[in-house]
Protein backbone atom coordinates (compact mmCIF):
# COMPACT_ATOMS: atom_id res chain seq x y z
CA UNK A 1 0.00 0.00 0.00
CA UNK A 2 1.29 3.34 -0.93
CA UNK A 3 1.68 5.91 1.81
CA UNK A 4 -1.39 7.15 3.27
CA UNK A 5 -2.53 11.13 3.41
CA UNK A 6 -4.64 12.93 6.12
CA UNK A 7 -7.69 14.51 5.21
CA UNK A 8 -9.55 16.33 8.03
CA UNK A 9 -12.86 18.03 7.43
CA UNK A 10 -12.74 21.43 8.91
CA UNK A 11 -15.96 23.01 7.15
CA UNK A 12 -18.78 22.84 8.92
CA UNK A 13 -20.70 25.99 10.22
CA UNK A 14 -21.18 25.00 14.16
CA UNK A 15 -24.34 25.79 15.09
CA UNK A 16 -25.12 23.69 18.13
CA UNK A 17 -22.29 25.76 19.46
CA UNK A 18 -23.33 29.06 18.90
CA UNK A 19 -22.54 31.81 19.46
CA UNK A 20 -18.84 30.43 20.26
CA UNK A 21 -19.22 29.72 16.38
CA UNK A 22 -20.83 32.97 15.04
CA UNK A 23 -17.24 34.41 15.62
CA UNK A 24 -14.97 31.40 14.76
CA UNK A 25 -14.81 27.81 13.64
CA UNK A 26 -16.15 25.24 15.69
CA UNK A 27 -12.80 22.71 14.96
CA UNK A 28 -10.64 25.94 17.21
CA UNK A 29 -12.28 25.80 20.05
CA UNK A 30 -10.20 24.90 22.86
CA UNK A 31 -10.39 21.45 24.86
CA UNK A 32 -7.86 21.48 27.78
CA UNK A 33 -6.14 25.04 25.96
CA UNK A 34 -5.89 23.13 22.71
CA UNK A 35 -7.78 23.79 19.39
CA UNK A 36 -9.65 20.76 18.70
CA UNK A 37 -8.39 20.43 15.66
CA UNK A 38 -4.93 20.14 16.72
CA UNK A 39 -5.69 17.20 17.95
CA UNK A 40 -6.87 15.33 14.78
CA UNK A 41 -3.75 16.62 13.10
CA UNK A 42 -1.48 15.29 15.79
CA UNK A 43 -2.62 12.10 15.57
CA UNK A 44 -2.28 12.03 11.88
CA UNK A 45 1.75 12.90 12.43
CA UNK A 46 1.76 10.03 15.02
CA UNK A 47 0.31 7.85 12.89
CA UNK A 48 2.80 8.42 10.28
CA UNK A 49 1.37 10.94 7.96
CA UNK A 50 2.29 14.47 7.49
CA UNK A 51 0.56 14.81 3.95
CA UNK A 52 -2.34 16.62 5.04
CA UNK A 53 -5.21 18.56 3.24
CA UNK A 54 -7.86 19.84 5.96
CA UNK A 55 -11.52 21.27 3.70
CA UNK A 56 -12.23 24.39 4.94
CA UNK A 57 -15.45 26.83 4.58
CA UNK A 58 -15.58 30.33 3.41
CA UNK A 59 -16.58 31.91 6.83
CA UNK A 60 -13.97 30.19 8.45
CA UNK A 61 -10.71 29.16 6.64
CA UNK A 62 -9.15 32.08 7.07
CA UNK A 63 -8.74 31.99 10.82
CA UNK A 64 -8.00 28.28 10.32
CA UNK A 65 -4.87 28.88 8.15
CA UNK A 66 -3.36 31.43 10.11
CA UNK A 67 -4.45 29.03 13.42
CA UNK A 68 -2.42 25.79 12.08
CA UNK A 69 -0.47 27.62 9.24
CA UNK A 70 1.52 25.55 6.54
CA UNK A 71 1.72 22.50 9.21
CA UNK A 72 5.64 22.70 10.15
CA UNK A 73 5.04 23.32 13.71
CA UNK A 74 3.47 19.73 14.00
CA UNK A 75 5.84 18.31 11.87
CA UNK A 76 3.22 18.24 8.60
CA UNK A 77 2.72 19.99 5.76
CA UNK A 78 -0.70 21.17 5.11
CA UNK A 79 -2.95 21.96 2.03
CA UNK A 80 -5.58 23.68 2.88
CA UNK A 81 -8.38 22.89 0.41
CA UNK A 82 -11.95 25.04 -0.29
CA UNK A 83 -15.57 23.93 0.02
CA UNK A 84 -18.28 26.59 -1.60
CA UNK A 85 -21.26 25.12 0.36
CA UNK A 86 -21.27 21.78 3.08
CA UNK A 87 -23.15 19.28 0.95
CA UNK A 88 -21.81 16.53 2.97
CA UNK A 89 -18.83 14.21 3.89
CA UNK A 90 -19.19 12.25 0.27
CA UNK A 91 -19.41 15.63 -1.37
CA UNK A 92 -16.22 16.96 1.05
CA UNK A 93 -14.81 13.63 -0.50
CA UNK A 94 -14.82 14.36 -4.19
CA UNK A 95 -13.56 18.24 -2.92
CA UNK A 96 -10.58 16.52 -1.95
CA UNK A 97 -10.36 13.90 -4.93
CA UNK A 98 -6.90 16.07 -6.60
CA UNK A 99 -5.14 16.38 -3.39
CA UNK A 100 -5.50 12.74 -2.53
CA UNK A 101 -5.12 11.44 -6.37
CA UNK A 102 -4.32 7.55 -5.97
CA UNK A 103 -2.97 7.50 -2.68
CA UNK A 104 -5.15 6.01 0.28
CA UNK A 105 -5.92 8.21 3.06
CA UNK A 106 -7.46 8.47 6.46
CA UNK A 107 -10.42 10.85 6.82
CA UNK A 108 -10.77 12.64 10.33
CA UNK A 109 -13.60 15.03 11.09
CA UNK A 110 -12.45 17.95 12.45
CA UNK A 111 -14.32 18.51 15.63
CA UNK A 112 -13.85 15.05 17.03
CA UNK A 113 -11.14 13.31 19.77
CA UNK A 114 -10.45 9.77 20.18
CA UNK A 115 -8.03 9.18 22.64
CA UNK A 116 -5.84 6.10 21.72
CA UNK A 117 -5.00 7.98 18.48
CA UNK A 118 -4.93 6.17 15.05
CA UNK A 119 -1.54 4.30 15.49
CA UNK A 120 -2.77 0.72 15.45
CA UNK A 121 -5.72 1.54 12.78
CA UNK A 122 -3.46 2.99 9.95
CA UNK A 123 -1.17 -0.43 10.60
CA UNK A 124 -4.36 -2.76 10.43
CA UNK A 125 -5.54 -0.76 7.45
CA UNK A 126 -1.81 -1.08 5.62
CA UNK A 127 -1.59 -4.49 7.09
CA UNK A 128 -5.38 -6.12 5.92
CA UNK A 129 -5.62 -3.94 2.67
CA UNK A 130 -9.07 -3.42 2.81
CA UNK A 131 -11.04 -1.02 0.47
CA UNK A 132 -12.40 0.73 3.36
CA UNK A 133 -11.92 1.12 7.40
CA UNK A 134 -14.47 2.18 9.79
CA UNK A 135 -14.41 3.10 13.10
CA UNK A 136 -17.48 2.20 15.53
CA UNK A 137 -18.24 2.51 19.11
CA UNK A 138 -21.65 1.75 21.12
CA UNK A 139 -23.68 4.51 21.58
CA UNK A 140 -27.13 4.81 23.59
CA UNK A 141 -28.49 7.33 21.06
CA UNK A 142 -27.64 5.67 17.83
CA UNK A 143 -30.68 7.70 16.20
CA UNK A 144 -28.40 11.16 16.05
CA UNK A 145 -25.36 9.29 14.15
CA UNK A 146 -24.65 6.84 11.34
CA UNK A 147 -24.83 3.49 11.98
CA UNK A 148 -23.90 0.31 11.04
CA UNK A 149 -24.89 -3.23 10.85
CA UNK A 150 -22.63 -6.27 11.06
CA UNK A 151 -23.07 -10.02 10.32
CA UNK A 152 -20.20 -12.45 10.86
CA UNK A 153 -17.65 -9.45 11.54
CA UNK A 154 -18.62 -7.95 8.33
CA UNK A 155 -20.02 -4.88 7.85
CA UNK A 156 -23.42 -5.58 5.78
CA UNK A 157 -25.63 -1.96 5.87
CA UNK A 158 -25.11 1.40 7.07
CA UNK A 159 -27.58 4.16 7.57
CA UNK A 160 -27.19 7.71 8.23
CA UNK A 161 -29.35 9.27 11.42
CA UNK A 162 -32.03 6.24 10.78
CA UNK A 163 -35.16 6.95 13.18
CA UNK A 164 -34.73 3.40 14.32
CA UNK A 165 -31.84 1.65 14.50
CA UNK A 166 -30.99 -1.31 14.20
CA UNK A 167 -27.93 -1.70 16.39
CA UNK A 168 -26.13 0.83 18.71
CA UNK A 169 -22.90 0.84 16.47
CA UNK A 170 -22.49 4.22 15.64
CA UNK A 171 -19.84 5.54 13.08
CA UNK A 172 -16.64 7.39 14.61
CA UNK A 173 -15.68 10.40 12.55
CA UNK A 174 -12.52 8.86 11.40
CA UNK A 175 -12.64 6.50 8.35
CA UNK A 176 -10.06 4.97 6.27
CA UNK A 177 -10.01 4.53 2.23
CA UNK A 178 -8.48 3.67 -0.75
CA UNK A 179 -9.20 5.73 -4.10
CA UNK A 180 -12.76 3.43 -4.60
CA UNK A 181 -14.55 5.96 -2.44
CA UNK A 182 -14.53 8.49 -5.34
CA UNK A 183 -16.27 6.14 -7.76
CA UNK A 184 -18.85 5.57 -5.07
CA UNK A 185 -19.33 9.24 -3.80
CA UNK A 186 -19.65 10.33 -7.79
CA UNK A 187 -22.36 7.47 -7.80
CA UNK A 188 -24.68 8.21 -5.23
CA UNK A 189 -27.60 10.46 -4.67
CA UNK A 190 -28.26 13.49 -2.41
CA UNK A 191 -30.16 12.47 0.65
CA UNK A 192 -33.63 13.83 1.85
CA UNK A 193 -31.61 16.63 3.81
CA UNK A 194 -29.31 17.27 0.41
CA UNK A 195 -26.11 15.95 1.20
CA UNK A 196 -23.84 13.23 -0.04
CA UNK A 197 -23.89 10.92 2.74
CA UNK A 198 -20.66 8.77 3.88
CA UNK A 199 -22.90 6.15 4.78
CA UNK A 200 -24.36 5.80 1.26
CA UNK A 201 -20.80 5.72 -0.29
CA UNK A 202 -19.59 3.41 1.75
CA UNK A 203 -22.70 1.24 1.34
CA UNK A 204 -22.35 1.35 -2.16
CA UNK A 205 -18.88 -0.17 -1.75
CA UNK A 206 -20.46 -2.78 0.62
CA UNK A 207 -23.06 -3.84 -2.05
CA UNK A 208 -21.03 -4.10 -4.64
CA UNK A 209 -18.61 -6.37 -2.87
CA UNK A 210 -15.88 -4.51 -1.83
CA UNK A 211 -14.24 -5.25 1.48
CA UNK A 212 -15.17 -2.62 4.40
CA UNK A 213 -13.31 -3.81 7.38
CA UNK A 214 -15.11 -2.53 10.69
CA UNK A 215 -13.14 -1.80 14.11
CA UNK A 216 -14.32 -1.21 17.50
CA UNK A 217 -12.73 1.44 18.97
CA UNK A 218 -10.72 1.02 22.13
CA UNK A 219 -10.48 3.97 24.46
CA UNK A 220 -13.18 7.19 24.50
CA UNK A 221 -14.22 8.93 21.55
CA UNK A 222 -15.90 12.62 21.91
CA UNK A 223 -17.68 14.30 18.99
CA UNK A 224 -17.48 17.87 20.28
CA UNK A 225 -20.20 19.42 18.20
CA UNK A 226 -22.18 20.80 21.39
CA UNK A 227 -21.45 22.21 24.59
CA UNK A 228 -21.96 19.42 26.80
CA UNK A 229 -19.92 17.25 24.39
CA UNK A 230 -17.22 19.68 24.28
CA UNK A 231 -17.06 19.90 28.41
CA UNK A 232 -16.97 16.21 28.39
CA UNK A 233 -14.33 16.31 26.16
CA UNK A 234 -12.22 18.77 28.25
CA UNK A 235 -12.73 16.45 31.12
CA UNK A 236 -11.32 13.19 29.38
CA UNK A 237 -8.32 14.84 28.25
CA UNK A 238 -7.69 16.50 31.40
CA UNK A 239 -7.61 13.14 33.12
CA UNK A 240 -4.98 12.26 31.46
CA UNK A 241 -2.96 15.71 32.57
CA UNK A 242 0.62 15.56 34.33
CA UNK A 243 1.25 18.19 36.51
CA UNK A 244 3.70 21.03 35.59
CA UNK A 245 4.11 24.29 37.24
CA UNK A 246 5.61 27.37 35.36
CA UNK A 247 3.64 29.87 36.28
CA UNK A 248 3.86 32.03 39.31
CA UNK A 249 1.90 31.25 43.20
CA UNK A 250 2.30 33.12 46.00
CA UNK A 251 2.24 32.37 49.34
CA UNK A 252 -1.48 32.43 49.95
CA UNK A 253 -2.10 30.00 46.78
CA UNK A 254 -2.15 26.31 46.65
CA UNK A 255 -2.59 23.47 44.52
CA UNK A 256 -3.80 19.84 44.65
CA UNK A 257 -4.52 17.12 42.30
CA UNK A 258 -2.67 17.30 38.68
CA UNK A 259 -2.57 21.08 37.58
CA UNK A 260 -1.19 22.93 34.66
CA UNK A 261 0.45 26.45 35.34
CA UNK A 262 1.57 27.80 32.07
CA UNK A 263 4.17 30.33 32.00
CA UNK A 264 3.43 33.92 32.77
CA UNK A 265 0.19 32.47 34.63
CA UNK A 266 0.19 34.81 38.41
CA UNK A 267 -2.28 33.03 41.30
CA UNK A 268 -2.48 35.22 44.34
CA UNK A 269 -4.55 33.88 47.22
CA UNK A 270 -5.85 31.02 44.76
CA UNK A 271 -6.53 27.62 44.87
CA UNK A 272 -6.60 25.25 41.88
CA UNK A 273 -8.20 22.11 42.79
CA UNK A 274 -7.10 19.79 39.55
CA UNK A 275 -7.33 18.44 37.15
CA UNK A 276 -7.41 21.87 35.70
CA UNK A 277 -5.08 24.05 33.13
CA UNK A 278 -4.36 27.89 33.99
CA UNK A 279 -3.15 29.42 30.64
CA UNK A 280 -0.04 31.95 29.76
CA UNK A 281 -0.48 35.41 31.49
CA UNK A 282 -3.69 34.34 33.55
CA UNK A 283 -4.08 36.52 36.65
CA UNK A 284 -6.31 34.46 39.50
CA UNK A 285 -6.70 36.67 42.56
CA UNK A 286 -8.74 35.55 45.58
CA UNK A 287 -10.18 33.19 43.43
CA UNK A 288 -10.89 29.08 43.30
CA UNK A 289 -10.79 26.65 40.55
CA UNK A 290 -12.11 23.24 40.56
CA UNK A 291 -11.82 20.32 39.12
CA UNK A 292 -11.63 19.76 34.98
CA UNK A 293 -11.58 23.23 34.39
CA UNK A 294 -9.72 24.90 31.54
CA UNK A 295 -8.96 29.15 32.11
CA UNK A 296 -7.18 30.12 28.93
CA UNK A 297 -4.45 32.58 28.01
CA UNK A 298 -4.64 36.23 30.04
CA UNK A 299 -7.76 35.21 31.76
CA UNK A 300 -8.33 37.08 34.73
CA UNK A 301 -10.57 35.76 37.35
CA UNK A 302 -11.32 37.99 40.59
CA UNK A 303 -13.32 36.79 43.62
CA UNK A 304 -14.49 34.03 41.84
CA UNK A 305 -15.47 30.45 41.99
CA UNK A 306 -15.18 28.29 38.52
CA UNK A 307 -15.86 24.42 38.22
CA UNK A 308 -16.06 22.34 35.04
CA UNK A 309 -15.86 24.82 32.83
CA UNK A 310 -13.83 26.05 30.04
CA UNK A 311 -12.94 29.82 29.89
CA UNK A 312 -11.52 31.29 26.62
CA UNK A 313 -8.73 33.45 25.97
CA UNK A 314 -8.93 37.28 27.18
CA UNK A 315 -12.34 36.74 29.24
CA UNK A 316 -12.57 38.52 32.78
CA UNK A 317 -14.35 36.88 35.60
CA UNK A 318 -15.31 38.81 39.12
CA UNK A 319 -17.32 39.38 42.05
CA UNK A 320 -19.66 36.37 41.52
CA UNK A 321 -22.28 35.46 43.93
CA UNK A 322 -22.50 31.60 43.81
CA UNK A 323 -19.81 29.17 41.48
CA UNK A 324 -20.03 29.13 38.18
CA UNK A 325 -20.21 25.42 36.46
CA UNK A 326 -20.56 23.12 33.62
CA UNK A 327 -20.06 26.72 31.29
CA UNK A 328 -18.40 27.43 28.13
CA UNK A 329 -17.08 30.61 28.31
CA UNK A 330 -16.21 33.12 24.56
CA UNK A 331 -13.16 35.21 24.09
CA UNK A 332 -12.95 38.67 25.53
CA UNK A 333 -15.99 37.67 27.82
CA UNK A 334 -16.41 40.09 30.94
CA UNK A 335 -18.94 38.57 33.86
CA UNK A 336 -19.25 40.40 37.00
CA UNK A 337 -21.56 41.93 39.69
CA UNK A 338 -22.09 45.11 40.79
CA UNK A 339 -22.93 46.03 44.24
CA UNK A 340 -25.36 48.91 43.66
CA UNK A 341 -28.83 49.37 44.54
CA UNK A 342 -31.04 48.13 43.36
CA UNK A 343 -29.50 44.74 42.32
CA UNK A 344 -30.10 44.44 38.59
CA UNK A 345 -28.53 42.18 35.82
CA UNK A 346 -27.14 43.86 33.11
CA UNK A 347 -26.66 41.82 29.66
CA UNK A 348 -25.56 41.83 26.30
CA UNK A 349 -26.58 38.50 24.85
CA UNK A 350 -25.66 36.96 21.42
CA UNK A 351 -27.54 34.47 19.77
CA UNK A 352 -28.66 30.68 20.71
CA UNK A 353 -27.10 31.10 23.89
CA UNK A 354 -28.08 29.35 27.21
CA UNK A 355 -27.69 31.44 30.82
CA UNK A 356 -28.56 30.15 33.96
CA UNK A 357 -28.87 33.21 36.80
CA UNK A 358 -28.75 32.04 40.87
Amino acid sequence: MNELKGLILSGGKGTRLRPITHTSAKQLVPVANKPVLFYGIEAMVAAGITEIGIIIAPETGDEIRECAGDGSKFGAKITYIPQAEPLGLAHAVLTAEDFIGDAPFVMYLGDNLLREGIVTLTEAFKTNAPDALILLTKVPDPEHYGVAELSDGKVVALAEKPAEPKTDLALVGVYMFTSTIFDAARAIEPSARGELEITDAIQYLVDRGKNVEPHLVDGWWKDTGRLEDMLQANRLVLEDLETRVEGMLDAGSSIEGRVVIEPGAELVRTVVRGPAVIGAGAKLTDAYIGPYTAIDERVVVERAEIEYSIVLADSRISDLGARMEASLIGKHSKIDRTNGMPRTFRLLVGDNCDISLV
